[in-house]
């Protein structure tokens, strides 16, 4: 399996299309268009540094067919995140607290609005 239809491959299992993941990576669509085609030869770092990022996948699987497409995701600990939030935010003012709130409340809008799209 070549570059492209690994690419291919993984853009279409996260649910992405040509245009989603080229605007997720700040390109346009004809540079994935190209990358998926193999026309060309070889990807700009960048691009597969983000492309990897974006989709959660191995730069070793996508560029030399080696491991296991998904890389390993780091383990969270909820409550250990939950902590650090906390601590962030007892140290802010109430207005700053409902600024921030309102910042997240605003982000899950948004992923919710773009989890519809795909």
């Amino acid at each position: 399996m070549s570059i492209g239809e690994r690419l291919k491959e993984a853009r279409k299992a996260k649910g992405f299309s040509q245009d989603k993941l080229a605007e997720a990576i700040g390109t346009s669509r004809t540079v994935i268009t190209d990358i998926e085609r193999d026309k060309t030869e070889h990807p700009r770092v960048s691009y597969v540094d983000t492309i990897c990022k974006t989709l959660e996948i191995s730069k070793e699987w996508l560029l030399r067919d080696e491991g296991p497409m998904a890389y390993p995701l780091p383990e969270w600990n909820a409550n250990e995140i939950l902590t650090q939030i906390h601590e962030i935010l007892v140290d802010l003012r109430p207005e700053e607290q409902i600024y921030v709130l309102d910042m997240i409340k605003t982000y899950e809008k948004h992923r919710i609005a773009l989890n519809k799209e795909t």
